[in-house]
């Protein structure tokens, strides 16, 4: 488990990275009014537990790794797409959001077992 200052200063950097993701959704054209939606809509990737915590943790990690928001969002800034760096703001938002929280990358053993702990205890 992540404890101490490791575990304050991943959460700061969490938050530090949901702070410009917000700004360049906002920055470029995106709905004030749909982004806690959007936001939220990026856990429908837990829908994988529904099969199980092997299938559950893959799909669940494809959308809370960096790597597709980030590559989204440079996809959409190299080609000056607004809508596409809306989508990428989103990803990486709403990673940066559940590091602020402490969540992290799941095992398969488990949806509470994280890369950063185990979750439910002494978050």
């Amino acid at each position: 488990m992540v404890t101490g200052t490791v575990r304050l200063l991943l959460r700061i950097e969490g938050a530090a990275i949901f702070v410009f993701a917000v700004a360049l959704y906002l920055v470029h054209g995106g709905s004030p009014w749909l982004l806690v939606p959007l936001l939220l809509a990026v856990d429908v990737s837990m829908i994988g537990y529904l099969s199980g915590p092997g299938l559950g943790a893959v799909t669940y990690n494809v959308f809370h790794h960096w790597l597709p928001g980030f590559a989204v969002l440079g996809l959409g800034l190299f080609d000056g797409n607004d809508a596409i760096v809306v989508a990428g703001a989103v990803l990486v938002g709403h990673v940066g959001m559940d590091r602020m929280a402490g969540y992290g990358l799941k095992y398969p053993t488990s949806f509470a077992d994280t890369h950063l702990g185990h979750i439910g205890k002494s978050r």
